[in-house]
């Protein structure tokens, strides 16, 4: 993962020298020490537990924390990935899996968060599991989650790469093409 991180700084020094800056900008934030991904154990909509670092063996998982009866932020977020995802031909869609982390599981059950994410995209992984656990999670990747309000947590999506390190992440603002674009930089260099 240290080669792509590599790359990514490396294509953004390219961009500067572009003639169309769009064509090789990088819209995510790369960081300079990845997030290790914890293996702490989470629960799926089919009510199996899941593990952000176990069971995601994809090149490439998103991951966003979030809540379903959210007004604003987080339908916007996610509809943004899921368009992203469309954008993306079949190859590197296969490569890629979505993740919602509820940050809200007193009304986010499992069947909520499935109905909620099947409107999205039906291939995209909910989990759930108790506040403690989840905020230890999200603790882990950066990612604060308020424990009395379920509207207060970090609105930024975190990328999981192949070493379960998490090397980039994208606020809120990131649109649907920030993404793909992104998405198919990082499987190319990856």
């Amino acid at each position: 993962m240290r080669r792509t991180i590599a790359a990514l700084l490396a294509l953004l020094v390219l961009s500067a020298c572009s003639s169309d800056p769009d064509d090789l900008k990088f819209h995510g934030k790369v960081l300079d020490h990845p997030y290790q991904v914890p293996d702490t154990a989470l629960t799926d909509t089919d009510g199996q537990p899941f593990s952000l670092a176990a069971d995601t063996d994809k090149r490439l998982t998103l991951v966003f924390f979030g809540y379903t009866n959210c007004p604003d932020i987080c339908q916007t977020v996610m509809g943004a990935i899921a368009t992203a995802m469309l954008r993306l031909d079949e190859a590197d869609r296969d490569q890629v899996d979505v993740v919602f982390v509820t940050t809200d599981p007193a009304r986010d059950t499992e069947q909520v968060l499935r109905d909620y994410l099947d409107n999205l995209d039906p291939s995209f992984i909910g989990l759930t599991g108790d506040l403690d656990t989840i905020v230890e999670v999200g603790k882990a990747l950066a990612i604060g989650v308020d424990t009395v309000d379920p509207g207060g947590h970090t609105t930024t999506t975190m990328a999981i790469d192949s070493d379960d390190e998490s090397p980039v992440y994208w606020g809120a603002e990131t649109s649907s093409a920030e993404f793909a674009s992104d998405i198919h930089s990082l499987l190319e260099e990856e």
